[in-house]
């Protein structure tokens, strides 16, 4: 195991004050902090090695392509990926967006008469099934997919207890795609993803597995979650902000249609028609995010270092104090699972007669920095009859005290909103 204060040294930002009093970050969902070894990364390639990759035959452009490829390899191995397997794109929400639209290119291609992959094709009678728990990255592109071809949006629901209720019948002879979030960014809840893309393959249908919240905080190997395709972003996991990973199986890869088009991602172009690279790269159009992919890169070599059994262990531990500590106060519930089997480390919650937004500006004024919203996920905050949560991410860099500045935080706003607390008991 590693030992956090020695691990904190590495993030400048977290020796900072804000309010005049020391930062408690508990915001890792939203974007992990970066440690002086990605920065330095990302500063060392603009100093030495800075040209656009993939073309130029100097010797800058020969140095960047080979960093760019490398972090590529190094990205891939860090989940147990192939390399052509792996394309960069700016954000998960890209990365997810760019499966939707290869559904909706086939399909225009397809009632043009041209020739296409036929698992693409996909229009009324058909079906898309995803969960209550998504975040609207993983929820609106399936809905405009939906919208644009006449096919049917179902999914899942969500029991009490936060978790998934896999109901027989929601995917159907009649399903094209699944796509289901691994770890929920605001339940904590991991859900049982192999479980689910069996069920879609069963009936002929491609998975997909929103990995967000689970690649930068426990082991992942995308061979292992039975899926087509996975997404992730670089910002959550120590990495750059501005790049995102999208995984797929090489073979469906090189039959889906282009999301972006333009240079860098062609074979051979005519005034009448063009030809496109193999993937990955004929899925990165125009001048990539090469610093941001050394800088992830480096990050993966920094989680790897801990060891991603460990980082799991230590959240597991610091899942389990928060949720034993919110348990202590009155007037507070937690919305999600109330321990730590199959759940992961969001912790959302919310105080009797005090909104969210009250909660996370008490505890700001002390310097704990927490998440406060409907966390893009508003049909699950329906689901629970909450307008949002506050809530607590923690990551490598969080210890207790952390856990217990936020509970003085919390008891603060009850504390300043006594009188609204007691009309609501």
């Amino acid at each position: 195991m590693f030992d956090v204060n020695e691990l904190r040294a590495d993030f400048p930002i977290l020796s900072r004050s804000v309010r005049g009093v020391p930062l408690v970050y508990l915001d890792s969902g939203a974007t992990s902090q970066k440690p002086t070894q990605v920065l330095d990364a990302e500063r060392h390639f603009y100093e030495n090695s800075n040209a656009v990759v993939h073309r130029g035959a100097h010797a800058l452009a020969e140095e960047a392509t080979d960093a760019y490829e490398r972090a590529r390899q190094t990205i891939a191995s860090f989940v147990g990926a192939h390399v052509d397997e792996v394309v960069f794109t700016k954000n998960a929400t890209e990365g997810i967006n760019l499966v939707a639209y290869a559904f909706s290119n086939a399909t225009d291609k397809a009632r043009q008469g041209l020739d296409v992959d036929q698992r693409f094709v996909i229009g009324p009678g058909d079906s898309i099934v995803v969960t209550e728990m998504e975040h609207h990255a993983n929820l609106v592109p399936w809905q405009e997919l939906c919208a644009k071809t006449g096919a049917h949006l179902r999914w899942f629901g969500i029991t009490e207890e936060g978790r998934l209720n896999i109901e027989p019948g929601v995917i159907d002879s009649t399903t094209k795609f699944v796509s289901v979030v691994h770890q929920s960014n605001l339940l904590g809840t991991i859900n049982p993803v192999r479980e689910i893309m069996d069920m879609a393959h069963a009936v002929g249908a491609l998975g997909m597995v929103d990995l967000c919240q689970s690649v930068p905080h426990m082991p992942v190997n995308v061979h292992e979650l039975g899926a087509d395709f996975a997404s992730w972003s670089g910002h959550k996991m120590l990495g750059p902000t501005g790049i995102g990973i999208l995984w797929g199986r090489a073979e469906l890869l090189n039959v889906m249609p282009p999301f972006l088009t333009g240079g860098s991602m062609i074979e051979m172009v005519h005034m009448e028609q063009s030809t496109y690279a193999p993937a990955p790269q004929r899925f990165e159009a125009g001048v990539p995010m090469v610093a941001q992919a050394i800088g992830l890169a480096r990050a993966c070599e920094y989680l790897t270092d801990l060891g991603m059994e460990n980082v799991f262990q230590h959240e597991q531990e610091l899942t389990a104090y928060t949720l034993a500590e919110l348990g202590k106060l009155p007037g507070v519930r937690v919305i999600g699972p109330l321990d730590t089997h199959d759940r992961g480390s969001a912790v959302s919650f919310v105080v009797d007669g005090i909104h969210p937004h009250d909660v996370g500006h008490l505890m700001d004024s002390m310097g704990v920095a927490v998440r406060v919203g409907h966390h893009c996920c508003w049909p699950t905050c329906r689901r629970f009859d909450v307008p949002a949560t506050t809530r607590i991410t923690t990551y490598i860099y969080n210890d207790k005290s952390d856990i217990d500045q936020a509970i003085a935080g919390i008891k603060s706003a009850q504390e300043f909103f006594g009188a609204t607390v007691a009309v609501s008991a």
